[in-house]
């Protein structure tokens, strides 16, 4: 089923709402991120649906085809790239596939796996968000004439940042060493630092990223990792 059905009303894109009259299909397991993107389609006119991991995703893919998949390279159930080799040969094809993530090397992989391009985290500015769509759509899906480029940055809600931090402290305690959930947990942590311009949190996830690498268990680090998560979970909640 396209979410674009004959029983919906088509609305065209205006200059001011760019993405009026597209789903955009949001593979993410952060709730910081998808708020971020939440209020980007809001304000672009877009509606969105969300999926947590690869599994749900595959699921909405069965029923629906949205105009736009923005998909995670870190999931609790695997690889993004997976999910974006599997659309980019899709017959219908989504019409715009797009990788995602916090870490600085994972456009290539994502463009590799076969994505029309690439969001890095942390996702603000509502002009690039609109753009990197716009710019792999056909002219007949984008609005007519100049469109109005806007400097609004997105501000996401300290709710959602605070279920990432619990999400990533209960993790970490059932993790018990085990090498695939440490990684996990380090990837999830860094797209939420770089969102919150955390430098002490990246400096962490940055050691255990670059021990992991070298096939080290890094366990001093994993063990302050989760002080610092426990230690601003307290803060958040003073808030």
């Amino acid at each position: 089923m396209d979410d674009r059905s004959p029983f919906t009303p088509l609305n065209a894109p205006t200059q001011q709402r760019p993405l009026l009259g597209m789903t955009i299909l949001v593979v993410e397991d952060s709730r910081f991120a998808c708020d971020a993107l939440r209020l980007l389609c809001l304000r672009s006119g877009a509606r969105i649906r969300r999926a947590d991991c690869l599994a749900s995703a595959r699921r909405h893919l069965q029923i629906y085809r949205p105009t736009v998949a923005i998909i995670d390279l870190g999931l609790p159930d695997g690889s993004g790239t997976d999910l974006i080799a599997e659309l980019s040969h899709a017959n219908p094809r989504v019409e715009v596939v797009l990788g995602m993530s916090g870490d600085d090397m994972a456009d290539a992989l994502a463009i590799a796996a076969g994505a029309d391009g690439f969001l890095a985290k942390p996702i603000q500015s509502l002009a690039m968000f609109q753009e990197t769509i716009l710019s792999h759509l056909p002219s007949e899906k984008c609005p007519a004439g100049p469109r109005i480029v806007t400097e609004e940055r997105i501000t996401p809600d300290p709710v959602a940042y605070r279920d990432d931090l619990l999400h990533a402290a209960d993790t970490l305690q059932d993790a018990d060493g085990e090498e695939t959930t440490i990684d996990y947990v380090a990837q999830f942590l860094g797209g939420l630092a770089r969102s919150a311009e955390d430098r002490p949190l990246l400096d962490v996830i940055d050691a255990i990223r670059n021990a992991r690498k070298a096939g080290r268990m890094p366990v001093g680090d994993v063990a302050r990792l989760n002080g610092l998560v426990r230690e601003r979970l307290a803060r958040a909640a003073t808030f």
